[in-house]
């Protein structure tokens, strides 16, 4: 399943945020949306995941406008993982991640939708804490049940905003990790992240965006020390070890 996403334009109140922003996707890809603050990364994933209507442009899927899809299709098409999901009523974390299977249950909850939510828990290591209130979690621990519950629709297109976000180092490697097997299953990612060195080592494609436009877009070769140090106005070094890269600012003093 292709996403074309084609001239998309979104402002907030008149501000434009996002413009012109025009790029092809592949199915399986694992796309890092990398650029400052304010540059649109989590508007153009509230747009792709239809939260937002873009006031130009569109979004397909294989051909077909994401804006023609009924709500149950959308929600088996993509999952969204915010960064900040807010507070939630009352729930077991099994019962939150089983929430994902909203989609794909008729009359009642099918054995196949239990064992997927089992599945899913145990895959990112979440058992220990599978009966207790999501509410009464770390904001690391609900950040793994909110991506759990978003795999647990089976989206064809996974978008997450800062999914490693207030996790420490080990889970942030298990996160990362986790989505790249997932896209390595044709399962199309896209993460809006601020760590570099992450995305470099988990991530296949990129996407820079610097005051709401795609100022570069590609695999690693785009990762150049002039790219970097245009699009945060910093000064970097580079480093490789094998395939991966690495990246350490400079102090200016």
């Amino acid at each position: 399943m292709k996403l074309s996403i084609h001239n998309v334009t979104f402002s907030y109140n008149g501000w434009p945020v996002l413009k012109e922003i025009t790029e092809e996707i592949n199915k399986g890809d694992f796309v890092a949306i990398v650029g400052p603050n304010g540059s649109g990364k989590s508007t153009l994933l509230r747009c792709i995941d239809g939260i937002l209507k873009p006031h130009a442009g569109s979004i397909l899927l294989d051909e077909h406008d994401i804006q023609h899809l009924n709500r149950p299709t959308r929600a088996q098409t993509f999952g969204y993982v915010p960064q900040e999901a807010g507070h939630t009523p009352p729930a077991t974390v099994y019962d939150m991640v089983l929430m994902g299977r909203k989609p794909y249950i008729g009359w009642k909850i099918r054995d196949a939708d239990k064992s997927i939510t089992s599945r899913i828990i145990r895959e990112l290591h979440i058992e220990d804490i599978a009966m207790k209130d999501v509410n009464k979690l770390s904001g690391g621990q609900r950040q793994r049940v909110f991506i759990a519950r978003a795999l647990a629709q089976q989206p064809e297109i996974l978008l997450l905003d800062e999914p490693t976000a207030n996790l420490d180092l080990r889970h942030q490697l298990e996160v990362l990790q986790l989505l790249q097997r997932v896209s390595k299953q044709n399962i199309t990612t896209l993460v809006a992240i601020h760590d570099l060195n992450l995305a470099a080592q988990y991530c296949s494609r990129f996407i820079m965006l610097k005051e709401g436009r795609i100022f570069s877009s590609g695999g690693q070769e785009i990762l150049t020390r002039k790219n970097i140090e245009t699009l945060y106005h910093i000064k970097v070094n580079i480093f490789q070890t094998g395939e991966n890269i690495f990246f350490v600012p400079v102090d200016k003093k």
